[in-house]
């Protein structure tokens, strides 16, 4: 169900198509979405950069857990296709499995630590319309990251939103990496391809 075809490699422009193999260390591949910006360089080159800025860590948050926390914004908000491609890339960083699987059901799990439950939480109320972020969840959240880290975890979060629009009114296609791995990763929620096939 696509509304717009990704372009091939030959049809990006030459330096825009260097620019997004950043891509290819978290995913594997340059995914659609940013293929189908691409008729607009300009903003595919634009989220690019905002990607690799967002996704940069220079506090205690990992890429592994940024991924999670996109897996966490994308499945409150029912994007399929960004669920897919968080669960990848955080495998790709070196998540487990029992991290995987407890990534929506974190308030119970022992794999996840205290800040990193608060952040899932925040994530979580930040991806849900209306936004159900609340005065004592920001106190929580400030109480176990610094001030960059808070703006990190909501730049994945807010990256997230872009995204989860992006992909789900274009009914994206599903490249075949993260097809692969929300398949075998994500077997235990209610995850299929759907609209994203």
């Amino acid at each position: 169900m696509s509304v717009l075809k990704p372009l091939t490699d030959e049809e990006f422009e030459p330096a825009l198509l260097e620019e997004c193999q950043f891509f290819k260390g978290p995913l594997g591949v340059i995914p659609n979405s940013v293929r189908t910006m691409a008729r607009r360089p300009a903003i595919a080159r634009a989220f690019t950069e905002l990607n690799a800025a967002v996704m940069k860590c220079d506090g205690a948050l990992t890429p592994e857990f940024k991924r999670l926390i996109g897996y966490i914004t994308s499945f409150a908000s029912g994007c399929r296709y960004c669920q897919a491609h968080t669960i990848l890339a955080s495998e790709r960083f070196g998540s487990t499995a029992p991290r995987m699987t407890d990534a929506w059901n974190y308030e119970d799990s022992p794999h996840f630590s205290e800040a990193e439950k608060v952040a899932l939480s925040f994530a979580h109320a930040a991806s849900t319309v209306p936004n159900s972020v609340t005065p004592e969840l920001g106190d929580e959240l400030v109480k176990h990251w610094s001030e960059g880290e808070v703006v990190e975890l909501m730049g994945v979060i807010a990256l997230f939103g872009f995204l989860n629009r992006w992909n789900d009114s274009m009914g994206t296609a599903l490249e075949d990496l993260p097809m692969e791995s929300a398949t075998r990763n994500l077997a235990h929620t209610d995850w299929e391809a759907g609209k994203h096939r």
